[in-house]
């Protein structure tokens, strides 16, 4: 068996690229699984910030040689996380209207996202796991079905994936991170500002309300009204007025 190049060793999505456990008996009687489980639950309760691979052997109750037999660096048990997150969006049934099934998709990934607010920040990173291909591949191939190839699928799976992670990470960042009094002091200096800002001091997200989820419909519904245009048009290209 060949070994893993010196790329997959610690860098983002190596972990996929090596084999799940070392060989031999001596190994430890502990899975990728467990790792990924322990650390979705630190990471849930405490953050990114708060894992350290020593706190994460201590949670599981064993000495950080032992996991690192497992995993080699944070890198790796961030993407085992966010690959066992992934699984917890249920795929769609397969649907005859593409947009139909595209909606769904989307609304279950952004929903996930939200319940871990950690994870759309770290979604830069290559994602190979099972549970992200799978996923990925359905939307591919929904967008296939409906005609889409080229430039344009390309297109079309990078602006909804796009679309749905930083909708996630807006919203995330500002219910979790935003502290109620600095949320305030920024709505006051809008309105002082007004004469500069004029649009932001009216309409701007600071001053806003919360209804993130009509938001997220209404500009899903405008992004595959685009898509679908341009599925008709020339060479994928969005179809002139």
């Amino acid at each position: 068996m060949s070994k893993a190049g010196p790329t997959t060793k610690g860098a983002a999505g190596g972990v996929w690229l090596r084999p799940a456990t070392r060989a031999g008996r001596e190994g430890p009687p502990l899975t990728r699984e467990r790792i990924a489980a322990e650390a979705l639950a630190l990471l849930d309760g405490e953050g990114v910030d708060r894992l350290t691979m020593r706190r994460l052997a201590q949670r599981l109750g064993t000495g950080s040689t032992t996991l690192y037999w497992h995993v080699k660096t944070k890198e790796d048990v961030l993407d085992l996380t966010l690959d066992m997150i992934f699984g917890e969006i249920e795929i769609p049934e397969e649907d005859a209207d593409w947009r139909a099934a595209v909606t769904t998709l989307a609304g279950r990934w952004r929903s996930v996202l939200l319940k871990h607010p950690w994870s759309a920040v770290l979604l830069g990173r290559p994602m190979l796991g099972p549970n992200v291909l799978a996923r990925s591949e359905f939307l591919y191939s929904t967008l296939i079905k409906a005609g889409f190839g080229g430039p344009s699928l390309t297109a079309a799976a990078y602006g909804l994936s796009n679309y749905i992670v930083g909708s996630a990470l807006m919203q995330a960042t500002w219910q979790t991170n935003a502290d109620p009094d600095i949320r305030q002091a920024a709505r006051e200096h809008l309105r002082t500002s007004r004469d500069r800002y004029p649009s932001l001091a009216e309409h701007g997200p600071m001053v806003a309300g919360d209804d993130w989820d009509s938001a997220f419909r209404l500009g899903l519904a405008w992004l595959l009204d685009g898509i679908e245009a341009a599925a008709t048009s020339p060479l994928g290209q969005p179809a002139s007025s």
